[in-house]
């Protein structure tokens, strides 16, 4: 199986740039993993925000193959533990599907048809982050759980 990054927008920051970067590569060891990035969608005079997402999620919907599972990064979404999440690995790469997409939506979220497409929500805390560290978050979190397959010693309890 692979698991693909779905951002929207490209990371500004250098330095998350950097550790995002340190992390892919780390994943690499373990899986099949790409990163692809839906550049920008640019707001239009007086857009409203949902117009927004609905660009943003035509992009987003234009990217999955039949047969993909698409879960969406979501403060709405099931909260994991690192444990946990690394079952949820398991089970995803023992499913016979041949790519995972992990979303990451913009500053607004998704629209309702992405929402209404996704198979699941993941959510990493009851908190609200910025959509460029949420992609951070959840290349640490991936790492955190091959390890945890693996039995390595990366992870603590």
């Amino acid at each position: 199986m692979k698991i693909q990054i779905l951002v929207v927008g490209k990371t500004r920051s250098a330095e998350l740039t950097t550790l995002i970067d340190d992390y892919f590569r780390r994943i690499q060891r373990y899986m099949q993993i790409e990163l692809t990035v839906i550049p920008d969608v640019k707001i239009k005079r007086k857009e409203l925000q949902e117009q927004l997402c609905i660009r943003e999620g035509k992009k987003i919907l234009e990217q999955l193959k039949g047969g993909d599972l698409l879960y969406l990064l979501d403060e709405r979404g099931t909260a994991y533990t690192s444990p946990h999440f690394a079952q949820l690995l398991q089970k995803m790469m023992n499913s016979g599907k041949k790519r995972w997409i992990l979303a990451v939506g913009g500053p607004y979220g998704f629209s309702k048809e992405v929402y209404d497409r996704a198979d699941g929500r993941i959510s990493l805390s009851e908190m609200t982050f910025p959509h460029e560290l949420v992609r951070l978050f959840l290349m640490e979190q991936l790492y955190r759980a091959c390890t945890i397959i693996r039995g390595e010693p990366y992870h603590h309890e």
